[in-house]
């Protein structure tokens, strides 16, 4: 044990930081890397894109700007930065409908805290005063992760590990050990632009520019309205979320399927089934997953996107049903539905 990291020579240092990433890939990450807590970010780019309102109605990322750019602000101990990665690929599943791959199981936020916690306890027991965070709080992971050399910011703004390609959960804990920290990996996107070329929407606006308002991800589980008609035939077959991006990276040649079983897929029923459901089933089938949080009705009117998208006559009447619906948003996509399956014949 170590009562003064402050004290510890380089080589103990190193000694404790290879034996905190022993601890994390015992516990189960698939990625660890460790940046300085002064490390510079992206702000003006980053207030520039919410000036410009390209992060929609997702306000709480305008919110606590100071402490997402100076984490010392949150935690005025802190000397170092641990990034961390789970590693949650898993193959695209043949149904009717498809939900984005960390989603597909279990909510991964109490999976990783949980592991979060152990972690800083074996750092509590070394003398670090710690702070975890798991996509919560006022922490820029994406940059972190960069700055820890996990991976870098591809040309979609989402995270490439060299190894994993682009399927990692990213957690940061920050602590008072000043550990040393591991050098940012250089962009290896090249020439390549599949991802901004495979968008539905053109929410990829540009290399390393993303408008979320266009994001079928954004359109699918943040956007709490009616899907704008413009959107909504590209939107496809995509349930919640949306993989397109992502999937096309030349960099997955590497992914392997996580072995993680929490993260596993759960089977859906039809989708025609799904629009009789009421609050109760919503949240019954959903529990413990990422989907819960937004709700029967956005749900529903994603369902109703869907079919209108994919569906046969054979789902008129279950949308039909829905055209009453109490609940006017999905009333509004049902009816939107059943007229675009109806134009199709």
């Amino acid at each position: 044990m170590f009562s003064n990291p402050s004290a510890l020579s380089d080589k103990s240092l190193t000694e404790l930081r290879a034996a905190i990433a022993a601890e994390a890939s015992r516990i189960g990450f698939t990625a660890f890397g460790v940046a300085p807590i002064e490390s510079s970010l992206r702000r003006e780019y980053y207030l520039q894109w919410l000036a410009d309102g390209k992060h929609g109605e997702m306000e709480w990322m305008a919110n606590s700007l100071e402490r997402r750019f100076d984490a010392t602000r949150i935690l005025p101990e802190a000397r170092s930065m641990i990034v961390l990665g789970q590693n949650y690929y898993q193959p695209e599943l043949e149904r009717r409908g498809r939900i984005a791959k960390y989603a597909l199981g279990g909510d991964y936020h109490d999976l990783i805290y949980k592991r979060l916690k152990l972690l800083c306890t074996f750092l509590r027991d070394r003398g670090g005063t710690n702070k975890p965070y798991v996509d919560t709080g006022p922490v820029l992971e994406k940059h972190w992760a960069t700055e820890a050399g996990i991976g870098w910011q591809g040309k979609h703004t989402n995270l490439i590990h060299p190894e994993q390609g682009n399927w990692l959960f990213l957690a940061v804990i920050l602590t008072s050990i000043e550990l040393p920290a591991d050098s940012p990996l250089r962009d290896r996107c090249g020439s390549c632009h599949r991802c901004i070329d495979i968008c539905p929407t053109k929410a990829i606006t540009g290399p390393y520019q993303l408008d979320a308002r266009r994001c079928i991800s954004y359109l699918t589980i943040e956007h709490k309205g009616p899907i704008p008609e413009g959107f909504r035939r590209a939107i496809g077959n995509h349930l919640y979320g949306c993989d397109d991006c992502l999937d096309v990276c030349p960099w997955n040649r590497w992914a392997q399927t996580t072995r993680e079983t929490k993260l596993a897929a759960r089977p859906l029923p039809d989708l025609c089934e799904m629009l009789d459901w009421d609050d109760v089933t919503f949240r019954e089938h959903f529990a413990g997953t990422p989907i819960k949080r937004i709700g029967l009705s956005r749900w529903l009117r994603n369902v109703c996107i869907v079919l209108g998208n994919t569906g046969t006559l054979a789902d008129c009447p279950a949308l039909e049903r829905a055209c009453v619906h109490t609940d006017s948003l999905i009333a509004e996509h049902a009816s939107w539905a059943k007229d675009e399956i109806e134009s199709r014949g």
